[in-house]
């Protein structure tokens, strides 16, 4: 894992581990919520220059690196997406991949049924963004084994989400 340190929210650090290789980010409990707009926008772009990279698959058990304790697999509601997870059960932290951690932001949503459905009339399967599974359109509208939706990376969705970002980080750097 490298160790990368991002802005929190009001003042001081958060220390991230990321494995590029897994595409994975371990936080800290309640780290990701704590990190700064501008350090969502950061870790956005280094996601990004990582893309390209194939991700390797995460074990089948996974532990905690603080407790060593069995990650739960975990699926959470947030405003209208979908995320799934793996948390130490003693509340030290989550693993989350990548794709999942640009959901929580809003960088991804959840394709709505008639999107799905023209989706449907020219593509036959798909693989799951979160575990990497082969999801048949004809049948699933979302992954059998994770339980991921179908989502799409939409370019509006990530414009408005970094104008927000960059207005939060606005409000949040100027004296007021």
């Amino acid at each position: 894992m490298d160790k990368r340190r991002f802005g929190r929210q009001n003042h001081g650090e958060v220390l991230l581990d990321v494995c590029w290789d897994c595409h994975a980010i371990w936080f800290d409990q309640y780290e990701s919520a704590q990190l700064s707009p501008a350090s969502v926008m950061a870790l956005f772009r280094l996601i990004h220059v990582h893309r390209g990279q194939p991700a390797r698959q995460l074990a089948d058990a996974l532990e905690c690196p603080h407790c060593r304790t069995k990650l739960a697999l975990t699926q959470d509601l947030q405003r209208t997406n979908r995320l799934t997870y793996h948390r130490c059960t003693a509340g030290h932290g989550r693993l989350t991949t990548f794709f999942q951690f640009l959901r929580e932001k809003q960088f991804i949503r959840s394709l709505s049924q008639p999107e799905i459905d023209r989706l449907k009339a020219t593509v036959a399967q798909v693989r799951c963004s979160g575990c990497g599974a082969v999801v048949d359109l004809a049948r699933d509208a979302a992954c059998g084994y994770c339980r991921s939706p179908i989502s799409v990376l939409d370019a509006e969705a990530v414009d408005k989400t970094l104008a927000a970002l960059t207005e939060a980080d606005r409000k949040r750097t100027t004296p007021g």
